[in-house]
């Protein structure tokens, strides 16, 4: 029979490793509000990252993400690092960016995404020269990449205030969004909803990307964003296992790599985006819907 000591060698590593797990998060009150941020982003970010895969418009975030740079660049000349002034300039700049392309591609032969391309290319060129000119390199660098580690009470109440409206959005505007991503010819022949549902969910897109901007940075903000979302089509065929395959893959992703990043002592967004990219990796060979090595496995024969 095991001893009592033999008994007891795995419950203490057990305790071990939720010690490990923990330890970081009661310990530090920066590691605590550093994870409740990335829950509130999570949350928010993965379902309309989902929507924008279904919609096929996943590049169109990553152009946003670029796009509220010079909004954000205009707020820190005005104000410093103030997260109010950087997040109003940013949303103002995303939002008129998201506006502009839409007009000219409904104006114009340009279709939207190459009028997308051409604002967000002006806007990232304009804020990078606006910080430069005015700031230093590690002004630079906190815009681009963020400081997760360094979030407060200010920040956590807008990604929270976030979260919530792009919930509330997206549950009022479900129907025509699922309608606009199977058929949108038919649902501007049956009414008038195409365009304000399109615009609504640019500007959840775009309130996502400011909120992502104050965690993780303008490069860094669409990764909490799309990867959970595309790891998702490996997990759920449809809206109702997609969006909580997201955002769970969003949250362990977040967790993750605040943990990859406090024992390894590297930069926090990077491990974060870095680790939710694992996770895709691993899905899009392991995934039950379409992974790869599902679809090498030999098929069984069909028996009478």
């Amino acid at each position: 029979m095991p001893t009592l000591r033999a008994r007891r060698v795995p419950i203490l590593r057990a305790r071990r490793v939720i010690d490990l797990l923990t330890a970081p998060f009661s310990e530090f009150a920066f590691m605590r509000r550093a994870l409740a941020g990335c829950v509130a982003l999570s949350v928010g970010a993965a379902p309309v990252g989902v929507f924008l895969t279904l919609r096929r418009m996943s590049l169109m975030s990553e152009a946003m993400s670029h796009a509220i740079l010079p909004g954000a660049a205009v707020g820190f000349l005005v104000a410093g690092l103030s997260l109010p002034a950087m997040t109003l300039g940013g949303l103002a700049a995303g939002l008129a960016v998201a506006l502009l392309s839409g007009f000219v591609a409904r104006s114009t032969v340009l279709r939207e995404d190459a009028s997308l391309a051409a604002f967000y290319l002006i806007s990232l060129a304009a804020g990078v020269l606006l910080i430069s000119a005015r700031g230093t390199s590690i002004d630079l660098l906190h815009i681009l990449f963020g400081t997760v580690l360094a979030l407060n009470d200010d920040a956590l109440v807008l990604l929270g205030g976030i979260a919530t409206a792009t919930l509330g959005g997206l549950a009022l505007a479900y129907r025509p969004l699922v309608m606009e991503c199977v058929d949108p010819l038919f649902l501007r022949s049956v009414g008038r909803a195409s365009g304000p549902v399109h615009y609504g969910f640019l500007a959840l897109v775009v309130l996502n990307l400011v909120g992502g901007f104050a965690a993780l940075g303008t490069l860094l903000a669409v990764g909490l964003m799309l990867l959970p979302a595309v790891t998702a089509r490996f997990w759920a065929t449809d809206l109702t296992g997609l969006i909580p395959v997201a955002m769970g893959t969003a949250l362990l992703a977040s967790a993750a790599g605040l943990l990859v990043s406090y024992y390894g002592n590297l930069p926090t967004g990077p491990a974060i985006v870095l680790t939710a990219g694992g996770l895709y990796v691993a899905s899009m060979l392991l995934g039950p819907r379409g992974g790869l090595v599902w679809r090498l496995a030999p098929g069984r024969h069909l028996e009478a």
